[in-house]
């Protein structure tokens, strides 16, 4: 599950499942965007925040992403941008609005055992 914020990033097996947190080093602070004025009034987001959650996953087999907004999308255009080998492991991208860790786990099995159905 990723976010603005911070990344849960959750590695699993058939028999086990492991979880690393990943954390921006910025600040975001709400910002107002006043009319007539250029800008989109968003913050930008941390490019080595992004680079570090796309490091992390470098050696699954298969990414799903996870979480609210647009940092989905951030991510895996960053990807595509850094590293297609890890763009081209990712296999879905789910919103949600912040899931606990737990529910991410039974969300991705869930998932994940729909792709392996498929094959």
């Amino acid at each position: 599950m990723v976010d603005h914020k911070d990344a849960h990033v959750m590695f699993l097996s058939e028999e086990a499942s492991e979880a690393e947190v990943i954390r921006s080093k910025t600040t975001h602070s709400h910002l107002h965007h006043k009319g007539g004025e250029v800008g989109s009034g968003k913050a930008a987001l941390d490019s080595k925040y992004l680079h570090s959650v796309i490091n992390t996953v470098n050696e699954s087999k298969e990414i799903l992403i996870l979480g609210p907004g647009s940092v989905k999308l951030e991510l895996i255009n960053d990807a595509h941008h850094h590293d297609a080998k890890i763009a081209e492991k990712i296999v879905g991208v789910e919103t949600v609005e912040h899931p606990t860790d737990k529910e991410i786990l039974v969300y991705a099995r869930k998932f994940f055992y729909k792709v392996d159905q498929m094959l």
